[in-house]
């Protein structure tokens, strides 16, 4: 592999971290709005609910923050292999990159889910 398919895995990480953080936010958000309209709530179905979706954003912003280090060590191992081995990358790399893309791929089909199920409780409460 030569060098600038390395910066391109580098660029892929870069992205990916972006947009974890942009997760990471838009989590939070949701948090909040939740805490808002969850004050002076009564209905005990109602309070499972927010209690289900408080944990559920506490739970993906656990994920997210795990998935973007994981990510960060993935990047600096390709920059440290990139100068150690001539712009080579061990098979290892790779495969540690596919890995990654796919827990990516999962985590934003899950965070994607839980923001259409939250909208949707929203919208009947």
């Amino acid at each position: 592999m030569v060098s600038t398919d390395t910066t391109q895995l580098n660029m892929e990480c870069s992205s990916w971290r972006e947009q974890l953080r942009s997760c990471r936010n838009e989590m939070s958000q949701l948090r909040d709005q939740l805490q808002l309209m969850a004050s002076g709530e009564k209905d005990k179905d109602v309070l499972t609910e927010v209690e289900h979706y408080h944990n559920q954003f506490y739970i993906q912003q656990i994920n997210i923050h795990d998935l973007k280090q994981a990510i960060k060590s993935h990047d600096r191992r390709l920059q440290m292999e990139e100068m150690r081995m001539s712009g080579q990358l061990s098979p290892e790399a790779l495969q540690e990159h596919e890995q990654l893309h796919e827990q990516y791929e999962v985590l934003q089909s899950t965070l994607s889910e839980l923001r259409s199920d939250f909208m949707h409780f929203i919208a009947k409460a």
